[in-house]
C-alpha cells in the first residue's frame, strides 16, 4: 500500500533537445525509454531547473556568469524556439490499493508542455506561474512508471537590441512570464528565457477524499488577548460514492527542549457527494493570548503547526495537510504626517528598512539551502522587508518559509513592469500580456499558493506601472480586504474571513502609487548611483515618505572578481579627469558587461574611491571599494532612520543581491560572499542604534522598538592616526522613548582647537548600571574639504592584536567564537584628553584605557594568536574570511559563511567578540582556515586552522 502523502521527484531526470530525439512521447514512455551513454543525446537534467541550467551542468555550454562567456551561448532570438524546446524524462515507482488515488503535480513550468505517463498524453496549458495537477490513478503501472515532458519556451521570447536596455525589445511582456530574462541594466540576457520545469515536481497519494488549498486566517480582540483561527479547505471526493468524513484541525506549538504541545484539536463531520467538491469552513478555534509572530527586530517569530486531516468512513485517513502558521495582524494605510505608507504589525508601527529582490539565481537553480542562506543574510542585516520585484518571480513557498522563520515581511508583486508594459526604448505595449485571463488565473493561483505565510505583507500590481484596467479592477475585487480588516469588527453577517481568496492584506495597484514614491505613479523612485554620504541626511535628498527603490554601488571583493572573470577582467577602471575637476571611471569590457556602477558621478559626486588615493591594483581597488560600500549604505539607512515618522515611513534598497555575477547594487555577491555594505547596513538598521548625523554632526539615538530606554548613556571618543584620543565625552542621563529618534548633542570635535584632518569616531550606547553595550558605531571621518589619503601611510602601522578562538564542530558545521583585542595602549599625547567643554582631564585617558581592557587570557581549549606590533592606534577595517586548506584552487574561500560581525575596527585597548558559523564542503580532509586581513594587515594571517 502506498503511504498517504507526497513524494518529490527531484532526481534521476534526463534531458535532450527535442530536435535531436527520434521518438515521440508515447514511445519514450512505453517501448523506447531513453538512457545515458556515449552515443546518447540524453544528459543528466536539473529538475527543478531550466534548460540552460541543464546545459551548464553538463558542460554543453560555457558558464554564462563567467567573464564574457554568455556571449558564446546561442540566444533564442537567433536560434528559434525549437533550439530550447527540450524533453525531460524520469521514472518512478508508486503502488496503490483500491480507493487510493495518485496525482502528478507540477508547481511551475515555463512556458507550456505536453506530458506523457506510460504512453498517455496530456497537454499542459501556458503560463509560468500556475500549478498543474493531473490524476494519473488509472494509468499507473504496479511497478515502474515512465514520465516524459516536452517543455516549450515562452511564446514571445523577443530579441535583444544592440544597445541592450530594460527587457530587451519587450516582447516577453506579451506572455505571463518573468520579464528580466531579456536583460536589464543589472543582468545580461538569459539565453533560454528560463525555459524548463523550474519548480517542484511531486507525486501525491490520497484516499477517496483529498484536501485542496486550505486558507488560514487569524482575528484578534481585546488588545490581542483573544484570537481566533479561521480555516477553510476545499474537499474533493474522487470516488463514485458519497463519502462520510470526519475532518480534523489540530494546532500544535513547539515549546522548549523540542516538546510539542497540542493547543487545539477539533473534529467536524461532513458528507461529500460522489465526484463532488465542497468548501468546508471550520468553526473558529479560540486562543487566549497566543504567542504572536513578529517581524525581525520587533520580537520572536512564533509559529504554530496547523494540520488538517480527513478520515473517510470505511477507508481511514484519506489525506492530510500541514502548514506552519503565525498569529499576526498586518495593517497598512497612508500616514497623515509623511504621506508615506505606514505598516503596523499587531498594532505596532514598524519602520521599514529593507530591500528589493529579483530572484536567488538567474538560471533558477533554486534550493532550500540557498533560500535559507539568502533570507538569513537579510535578517542578519537587520532588514525587516523584502520586495519581490515585478520583473522577477512570484517567489516560491521555500522562500516564504524562511521569511516566516527569520521575520522578513514580503511585498509580492505580480508580473508587470513599466519598462516592458508601457515605456522604454522602443516604447513598450501598455496593455500587459496578450492573454489577460491567463494572467488572472496565474495571479489567483499564486495567491492560493502563498497566502498562509505570515511574512506575506502586501500584494502589488506591478513595478512602476499599473496593470491594464481590466486586470487591475479584477485584482482589486479579488484581493479586497474582508470587512473585519477594515472595521476591526467581525459581524455575524460577514462571511468567515477564510473563505476569501485572501482578504487580510492590502492590494496596491503599483509600486509608486498609494503611499509609495509620490503616490501618483510619477517616476519618483531612485536614484541609483553613488552619493555623498552626508546627502542622505538632508531635507532635499528625497521628498516623499516611502522610497521603494534607491540604489547605489556594490563592488564585491577581489577574490570574487578573480573567481568569475579571466585575467583580462582583473584590470581596474581608468580614471579620466575632466575639465570640471570630476573624474570619470572607464571600466574594462567585462566589468561593463557585468553592469558595473562607478564610484563617481561626474558633475555631481567626486570619485569616492580616489578619496583614499589612487588604487594600485585589483586588491587595492576592491578594498577601497569596500570602505566606500560600508559608508554608503550605512549613511543611506542612517539618513532615513534619522527622519523616522517625521519625514519617512520606510525605504527599500535597490537591490539586496544579484541573481548573477553582477557588479552593482548588492550586499552580498552571487557566490554568497558579503560585501562591507552588508555590515554597514547591519549596523545602521539595528533596532536600537546610536549614530552621527553626517549633515548636522549631532549624535542621535534611533529606537525602533516598543520599549523605552532609560538608565543609558553615550560615550563618544575621537582617535587620531597616532593612537591618541584628543576628544572624549560621555552624554549622561540619555532617554530614548519607544519608536522615536532623539537628538542628543552636537559632536564638537571638528570645531575644536587643531582638529585632525582624518580621525576616527567611536560611539557607544550602553546601560549605566552594568556598562553593557546596546549599540556600537565606528566612523572614519575627515574635515570639510579634506579626503582620506592620510590613511594610506597609516597602512604601515603595526597594531598589536590578541585573538582567542573557541571552536565547536557539529558534524560538518563549525561554530567558532572569536575575541579580538587591540592590545596597544592609547597614546598619551599631553597625558590628557580634551573634553567637550574644552577642559582637560589629566587622568581620564588612563581611566578610559583601563576600563576598555577585557581579559583575554587563554583557557584550556582556546586557541590564542597574537599579532605583534609596537604602534598604538586603531586596528582598522578588519575582515575575517574562511578558506579551504585542502585545495589547490585559486579561490580557496568556503562560502557561505555567517558572521555576527565583520569589517570592524578596534580602538586601543578595545575587545570585541563575534561568532562565525559555516558548513565545511564535503570531502575536506584538513581543518578549514580562518584568515584575518585588515587595513594594517594587508597580507593577512591565519587565526584558526
Amino acid at each position: 500500500m502506498a503511504h498517504i502523502g507526497k513524494t518529490v521527484l527531484d532526481s534521476g531526470w534526463l534531458a535532450a533537445r527535442s530536435t535531436e530525439v527520434d521518438y515521440d512521447g508515447v514511445q519514450l514512455t512505453t517501448t523506447s525509454p531513453p538512457t545515458l551513454g556515449s552515443e546518447s543525446r540524453w544528459m543528466e537534467a536539473v529538475v527543478p531547473g531550466t534548460v540552460l541550467g541543464t546545459l551548464v551542468k553538463n558542460n554543453s555550454v560555457p558558464d554564462p556568469f563567467y567573464g564574457l562567456e554568455n556571449e558564446a551561448i546561442t540566444d533564442i532570438a537567433d536560434s528559434g524556439r525549437d533550439y530550447y524546446t527540450f524533453w525531460f524524462f524520469t521514472n518512478f515507482q508508486c503502488q496503490r490499493l483500491l480507493n487510493q488515488y495518485v496525482h502528478l503535480n507540477f508547481r511551475a513550468i515555463n512556458y507550456s508542455a505536453e506530458l506523457y505517463v506510460n504512453g498517455h498524453k496530456t497537454v499542459l496549458p501556458k503560463g509560468m506561474f500556475r500549478r498543474h495537477t493531473l490524476d494519473i490513478t488509472d494509468i499507473l503501472h504496479p511497478e515502474n512508471n515512465l514520465l516524459a515532458v516536452i517543455v516549450h519556451p515562452p511564446d514571445h521570447p523577443g530579441t535583444i537590441p544592440p544597445e541592450g536596455g530594460q527587457g530587451g525589445d519587450h516582447e516577453i511582456g506579451k506572455d505571463v512570464a518573468a520579464q528580466y530574462v531579456e536583460g536589464w541594466d543589472w543582468i545580461c540576457p538569459i539565453r533560454d528565457r528560463n525555459t524548463g520545469i523550474w519548480d517542484e515536481v511531486s507525486i501525491s497519494v490520497t484516499g477517496p477524499v483529498r484536501i485542496i488549498d486550505p486558507h488560514l486566517v487569524s482575528t484578534f480582540f481585546d488588545g490581542y488577548k483573544r484570537a481566533y483561527l479561521h480555516a477553510t479547505a476545499e474537499l474533493e471526493n474522487k470516488s463514485s460514492w458519497n463519502a462520510d468524513c470526519s475532518v480534523t484541525v489540530q494546532v500544535t506549538a513547539e515549546r522548549e527542549n523540542g516538546v510539542c504541545l497540542v493547543e487545539h484539536l477539533q473534529t467536524e463531520n461532513v458528507r461529500i457527494p460522489a465526484r463532488g467538491h465542497i468548501q468546508h469552513t471550520f468553526k473558529p478555534l479560540f486562543f487566549y493570548k497566543p504567542e504572536l509572530w513578529w517581524p525581525n527586530g520587533m520580537g520572536k517569530q512564533n509559529l504554530y503547526d496547523v494540520m488538517i486531516t480527513v478520515v473517510v468512513k470505511g477507508f481511514g485517513e484519506s489525506d492530510s495537510w500541514m502548514q506552519p502558521f503565525g498569529f499576526r495582524k498586518i495593517e497598512s494605510d497612508i500616514d497623515n504626517v509623511t504621506g508615506g505608507r505606514l505598516f503596523k504589525i499587531n498594532g505596532e508601527p514598524i519602520f521599514i528598512r529593507g530591500g528589493n529582490w529579483i530572484l536567488s539565481d538567474g538560471l533558477l537553480r533554486l534550493s532550500k539551502e540557498r533560500y535559507r542562506t539568502d533570507i538569513k543574510f537579510h535578517a542578519d542585516m537587520n532588514m525587516n522587508m523584502i520586495r519581490c520585484w515585478g520583473g522577477g518571480l512570484a517567489e516560491r513557498p521555500d522562500f516564504y518559509h524562511f521569511c516566516d522563520i527569520y521575520g522578513l515581511l514580503v511585498w509580492q508583486e505580480f508580473w508587470i513592469t513599466g519598462d516592458v508594459d508601457g515605456r522604454g526604448v522602443p516604447v513598450s505595449n501598455p496593455n500587459g500580456p496578450l492573454d489577460h485571463d491567463l494572467f488572472l488565473l496565474c495571479a489567483r493561483d499564486t495567491v492560493k499558493l502563498l497566502r498562509n505565510h505570515p511574512s506575506l505583507a502586501l500584494w502589488v500590481g506591478g513595478n512602476e506601472q499599473v496593470p491594464p484596467k481590466d486586470i487591475n479592477e479584477a485584482l482589486k475585487q479579488d484581493l479586497a480586504l474582508h470587512p473585519y480588516f477594515i472595521t476591526q469588527i467581525l459581524s455575524d453577517q460577514d462571511p468567515d474571513p477564510s473563505v476569501c481568496l485572501d482578504g487580510t492584506r492590502v492590494y496596491i495597484q503599483g509600486s509608486m502609487w498609494d503611499g509609495f514614491a509620490d503616490g501618483k505613479g510619477n517616476f519618483t523612485d531612485g536614484p541609483y548611483e553613488i552619493q555623498y554620504p552626508e546627502d542622505f541626511f538632508k531635507d532635499t535628498y528625497y521628498k516623499f515618505g516611502f522610497n521603494p527603490e534607491v540604489g547605489s554601488v556594490g563592488m564585491p571583493v577581489a577574490e570574487t572578481i578573480r573567481a568569475t572573470m579571466p585575467r583580462e577582467g582583473w584590470e581596474i577602471p581608468l580614471f579620466k579627469k575632466g575639465s570640471d575637476g570630476f573624474v570619470e571611471e572607464v571600466p574594462n569590457r567585462m566589468w561593463e558587461y557585468h553592469k558595473y556602477i562607478p564610484y563617481s558621478k561626474p558633475g555631481k559626486v567626486h570619485d569616492q574611491i580616489l578619496m583614499y588615493g589612487a588604487p594600485e591594483n585589483l586588491d587595492d581597488f576592491c578594498l577601497k571599494a569596500q570602505m566606500v560600500n560600508y559608508i554608503q549604505y550605512r549613511a543611506l539607512f542612517e539618513g532615513w532612520s534619522s527622519r523616522m515618522w517625521t519625514k519617512y515611513t520606510g525605504v527599500l534598497i535597490w537591490k539586496n543581491q544579484n541573481p548573477w555575477t553582477g557588479l552593482r547594487g548588492q550586499f552580498y555577491d552571487h557566490l554568497l560572499d558579503q560585501t562591507a555594505s552588508f555590515y554597514g547596513c547591519r549596523s545602521a538598521a539595528e533596532p536600537v542604534h546610536v549614530q552621527l548625523n553626517l549633515a548636522s554632526y549631532f549624535v542621535e539615538v534611533v529606537n525602533t522598538t516598543s520599549k523605552e530606554l532609560s538608565d543609558v548613556a553615550i560615550e563618544a571618543s575621537v582617535w587620531d592616526l597616532d593612537g591618541n584620543c584628543p576628544y572624549f565625552k560621555v552624554f549622561k542621563q540619555v532617554s530614548a522613548p519607544a519608536k522615536k529618534v532623539v537628538q542628543i548633542s552636537e559632536l564638537k570635535y571638528p570645531k575644536s582647537e587643531n582638529p585632525k584632518p582624518v580621525y576616527f569616531l567611536l560611539l557607544k550606547l550602553y546601560y549605566v548600571s552594568d556598562n553593557r553595550v546596546i549599540s556600537r558605531n565606528f566612523y572614519w571621518l575627515h574635515l570639510p574639504g579634506q579626503n582620506y589619503t592620510l590613511l594610506e601611510p597609516y597602512r604601515k602601522k603595526r597594531i598589536p592584536l590578541k585573538i582567542t578562538c573557541n571552536s565547536v564542530l557539529l558534524g560538518p558545521k563549525y561554530e567558532l567564537e572569536f575575541s579580538v583585542h587591540n592590545t596597544s595602549r592609547p597614546g598619551l599625547a599631553g597625558g590628557n584628553v580634551v573634553q567637550d567643554d574644552g577642559t582637560r582631564d589629566m587622568g581620564l585617558l588612563q581611566k578610559l584605557f583601563s576600563r576598555r581592557v577585557v581579559s583575554t587570557d587563554s583557557n584550556r581549549g582556546l586557541k590564542v594568536v597574537e599579532m605583534e606590533g609596537s604602534d598604538p592606534g586603531v586596528a582598522f577595517f578588519l575582515r575575517f574570511s574562511v578558506h579551504n586548506a585542502d585545495t589547490e584552487k585559486q579561490d580557496t574561500r568556503i562560502l557561505p559563511v555567517h558572521y555576527s560581525d565583520n569589517y570592524f575596527s578596534l580602538v586601543p585597548g578595545e575587545s570585541m567578540s563575534f561568532k562565525i558559523s559555516f558548513a565545511a564542503p564535503t570531502g575536506i580532509k584538513k581543518t578549514p582556515r580562518v584568515m584575518l586581513r585588515g587595513w594594517n594587515y594587508p597580507d593577512g594571517f591565519t587565526v584558526f586552522g
